[in-house]
């Protein structure tokens, strides 16, 4: 029997009240995390875009003091990671000529790095290195061999290489790596069957997958995603869109962009969080830094044991030459990755707070240093 019959109006209007009136829309106000289950965070990894220190080719631009204070900055929130990520533009090596000719000396995209450089990627915490991009080969596939030994030795982890996978274990966790690129002899982005053939193979014999890319088209005219292939200077640079998402879906846990030398959008796709480019980091002479170029995030993700996105934070620092990636207390990377969160998609499935936080927005989830109100969910820049 309905307890909205005219003859329990008198006797149980509360009741009637509580049963037919529909209730009041949720209100802006988040719940404490205390009251919500949310997977524990278990894997941290701190990922950063372009890493070149400085190159001695085809004269010497490195930098002063060797190099010894490019990452002082930035150190120990890499070296507090679990995992600390970067995409290593050019070769360490030293000597040897590249296969590739500069038609114009003074303005020659190849980069050459001391051997030595790797201290310094050590010394600042770096754990995994991407070596498939379009400066790996520089100087050949020997190049890349060098860069790949000098790495081996001083216990960082790489991969972009065809058939140059990373794989150990952290915090419990089997954990792999496999960086991608449109490029010759690195695992190919424009094969996407082979791709998910890798990713889903990977992710059947490992806990965490990580994938990252080097693709998209480059500068400031390329911060919008197309949502379609993109093309520089002829050059298929893949979709990167389609790529991420087939990624995830094939096993990826997180996913991390760059190519373009300026940030852009993220998303969370079936949970995992996707990093569509993290631009320029460290990237010493030879590379603009004007505007964009010279903003440098390190994004921090926070991982469940199941590869779910917990929470995150960028952290904005933006490149000072000669003294390399600064802390930016105008949070202009974290602004402008918010910003265009916000216009590449309809529904962003991420929400960011005003130091740079940013978490699955559909959860009413508050961070630890928010819970006083200072930058709380889901405010704007």
């Amino acid at each position: 029997m309905s307890f909205c019959l005219p003859r329990l109006f008198a006797l149980l209007p509360v009741l009637w009240l509580g049963a037919c009136v529909a209730p009041p829309p949720a209100g802006p106000e988040p719940v404490s995390s205390a009251s919500v289950q949310f997977p524990a965070p278990v894997l941290t990894v701190a990922a950063v875009g372009d890493v070149m220190l400085g190159t001695d080719f085809p004269r010497n631009r490195l930098p002063p003091r060797d190099g010894t204070q490019l990452l002082l900055d930035a150190a120990p929130l890499l070296q507090a990671a679990d995992i600390a990520f970067g995409n290593l533009e050019g070769v360490l090596l030293d000597g040897g000529e590249p296969v590739k000719t500069c038609k114009d000396p003074s303005a020659c995209y190849l980069f050459r790095s001391p051997a030595r450089y790797a201290d310094h990627l050590r010394a600042a915490g770096f754990t995994l290195m991407s070596l498939a991009n379009n400066h790996a080969r520089d100087f050949g596939e020997e190049g890349r061999s060098a860069s790949m030994r000098i790495l081996r030795e001083h216990g960082i982890r790489h991969t972009g290489r065809h058939g140059d996978v990373a794989r150990w274990e952290v915090n419990g966790l089997q954990v792999a790596a496999i960086a991608f690129a449109p490029f010759i002899n690195s695992h190919d982005m424009l094969d996407t069957a082979r791709m998910v053939g890798l990713v889903n193979g990977l992710k059947r014999q490992h806990d965490i997958v990580l994938v990252s890319f080097h693709g998209g088209a480059e500068g400031e005219a390329a911060l919008h995603l197309p949502f379609a292939e993109e093309r520089y200077y002829g050059e298929r640079r893949g979709d990167v869109v389609a790529f991420a998402r087939r990624a995830v879906e094939a096993g990826a846990d997180l996913v991390i962009g760059h190519g373009p030398h300026v940030p852009r959008a993220l998303e969370l796709y079936r949970g995992r969080l996707i990093a569509y480019s993290l631009g320029n980091f460290a990237t010493y002479l030879g590379m603009s830094v004007r505007g964009v170029n010279g903003l440098a995030p390190l994004l921090e993700a926070q991982l469940a044991a199941d590869g779910r996105f917990v929470q995150g934070r960028i952290h904005a620092f933006v490149q000072q030459r000669p003294r390399g990636p600064v802390p930016d207390a105008q949070q202009q990377a974290a602004r402008l990755m918010a910003r265009l969160t916000a216009e590449d998609f309809a529904t962003p499935s991420l929400a960011f707070d005003r130091k740079g936080y940013l978490y699955p927005r559909h959860e009413p989830f508050v961070p630890e240093a928010d819970k006083t109100g200072d930058g709380r969910y889901n405010s704007s820049f």
